[in-house]
């Protein structure tokens, strides 16, 4: 706080299907603060008022520990109602939210209406064009994002972006669980082939045999659909082991995403150009090689000169150079380097303590 009056500050906040993180930084790129949610804030997997309270819990969390470094108490740091004060020590100039379940029109109009007036300039964005922003912040390009689903945004060279959203294939690590569990089952009833994913399954589910897994994740009482999410790195591990079967599932997804990859470069006139592929997520963050070399190798047959990164930001961090991009405060290198300084720990994206993504 300088002479009484509030810090200006950015907001960014990325929600997820398991979480929902924000950071608030000032313009010069320092972050004072930064805050989680649990549970999912998709726009299309649970009522609209309960992804805003996420959303608005993880920003609550980001602006109190800003307030709080910067000596204020920590509590709420947003108004709520337009024309209210900002409470604490910060003022949030601009605001960018890149949002699981943002796809159509009337998504992104649902969810600005609760925050017009309380941070300054919001923009709303798909996270597939967040995690965009954050691995390529410039030029065209295709970003990949492979976590509990899927989601891909690509940028042409004159600046229009596409997300897949709802185009979008079933693909991620629940679909990676889900197949890799009917591969037991059809093992397991003798029509289809056996697989060590039988045993490595059960080892990781602490299940006795097939039909007690199977109960585990259907059943009226012990129901546990999300768990499969929780079995992806046994598929990708067993892929990388050389099973036939693991290896088949994994080979597949990964052409799959490779083909909506292209399609999104298709949509945005960069497919057999020059451009830069991102892989993010984390599916593709796992050691082995059967899914990413698959996906590469669908997008180098048809633009051989793609360059492929892997990203070196965090998603939650493209919601919040969203926020300066509002405000019009361009990234320089400096405040580049000074946000790179000061992102957090790794501790605060991993889906390990909401148990999935």
């Amino acid at each position: 706080m300088i002479d009484g009056r509030p810090t200006a500050v950015l907001l960014g906040i990325d929600g997820g299907n398991t979480k929902s993180i924000a950071l608030v930084a000032t313009p010069d790129g320092a972050i004072l603060g930064s805050g989680r949610s649990a549970g999912s804030s998709d726009l299309h997997a649970v009522p609209l008022e309960e992804a805003i309270e996420r959303l608005d819990a993880a920003a609550d969390a980001g602006l109190g520990a800003a307030n709080a470094e910067l000596g204020g108490a920590v509590g709420i740091g947003g108004a709520r109602s337009p024309g209210d004060a900002v409470a604490g020590r910060t003022e949030v100039v601009a605001a960018g939210l890149s949002l699981a379940g943002a796809d159509w029109p009337e998504d992104f109009d649902a969810v600005r209406a609760p925050f017009v007036g309380r941070w300054g300039t919001v923009t709303i964005e798909n996270d597939a064009i967040g995690a965009l922003r954050a691995a390529i912040p410039a030029g065209p390009g295709v970003v990949v994002v492979c976590g509990t689903g899927a989601a891909t945004g690509a940028r042409g060279v004159d600046g229009t972006t596409w997300h897949s959203s709802f185009w979008q294939l079933a693909q991620g690590a629940h679909e990676l669980g889900v197949q890799g569990l009917d591969a037991i089952v059809r093992a397991e009833l003798g029509i289809g082939p056996q697989t060590a994913l039988t045993r490595e399954i059960l080892e990781a589910l602490g299940e006795p045999n097939v039909e007690a897994a199977l109960h585990r994740i259907t059943g009226r009482a012990t129901k546990r659909r999300r768990e499969q999410a929780s079995l992806a790195p046994v598929v990708l591990d067993a892929a990388e082991a050389g099973d036939g079967v693991a290896s088949a599932i994994v080979r597949a997804h990964g052409m799959d995403l490779g083909r909506s990859a292209v399609a999104a470069a298709r949509r945005v006139g960069i497919e057999g150009t020059p451009f830069i592929l991102a892989l993010a997520g984390g599916v593709l963050r796992h050691h082995g090689r059967v899914l990413r070399d698959a996906l590469i190798s669908v997008v180098l047959e048809g633009s051989p000169a793609v360059r492929v990164v892997r990203p070196t930001r965090e998603p939650a961090a493209g919601a919040l150079l969203l926020a300066f991009d509002a405000a019009g405060i361009a990234v320089t290198a400096e405040v580049d380097a000074r946000l790179r300084a000061t992102m957090p720990a790794a501790e605060l994206f991993d889906t390990r303590q909401t148990g999935r993504r």
